[in-house]
């Protein structure tokens, strides 16, 4: 079986920090892409034409995203620390998908996120098993399992922490407790790490479907 190969454009680059990160699916759930407002706004093509600057192929480069949300997560890096960013869902219609924020007696959300991202939540973006929600046509996260495979996602999650330093400091909380509250912020962690993290274009390649993209 040949290589998969893929072209992450700057236009891609552009399009997928523009990605709104919200939270889907049943229990346990994972961060998925606002399917109304992808890239921010609820004119899709609209919004994909105003950063390629072409109002065909559209339904194309969304659809390439799948791939190139995946080869961003698995390459990009971003220090931890505290970051900001505008919350999109603020402003959109919540009863398709959620958000970890909104609170669910006045149905409001903060329209500023301040989060802190820790070198757990970096080791576990990599880890995400992205995908295509084809009821909803955007790039998702398996609600399922949603770091792989088929046992219960917070084992997954502690095999992927076992060489983090910090998840062995952890003393406030047991660790099955942790993992759960860990997961749930992959929402914003995830969205701050489309927005700040540091990746250019270049050409990717994946041996296999069950591997990681790398540079070509």
């Amino acid at each position: 079986m040949s290589d998969a190969v893929y072209d992450l454009t700057l236009e891609r680059i552009a399009l997928i920090r523009r990605m709104v990160v919200a939270w889907g699916g049943a229990e346990p759930g994972a961060p998925t892409v606002h399917p109304d407002a992808p890239y921010g706004s609820l004119d899709r093509d609209g919004d994909i034409a105003n950063v390629t600057g072409d109002d065909e192929g559209a339904e194309e480069e969304h659809r390439a995203l799948e791939d190139g949300l995946a080869v961003f997560a698995q390459n990009a890096l971003l220090k931890p620390g505290r970051y900001q960013y505008h919350n999109g869902l603020a402003k959109l219609d919540h009863g398709e998908v959620g958000d970890v924020f909104r609170d669910a007696q006045t149905g409001q959300t903060p329209e500023h996120i301040t989060f802190a991202v820790t070198p757990e939540h970096l080791a576990l973006i990599p880890r995400l098993a992205y995908g295509w929600d084809a009821a909803r046509n955007v790039p998702c996260v398996d609600p399922k399992q949603p770091y792989g495979g088929t046992g219960p996602y917070t084992a997954a999650m502690a095999r992927h922490l076992a060489a983090v330093p910090e998840t062995a400091a952890n003393d406030d909380e047991d660790g099955e407790t942790h993992r759960i509250r860990l997961h749930r912020e992959m929402q914003p962690a995830l969205q701050i790490f489309l927005r700040y993290a540091d990746l250019g274009p270049g050409a990717f390649r994946r041996p296999a479907p069950t591997s990681d993209w790398q540079p070509a």
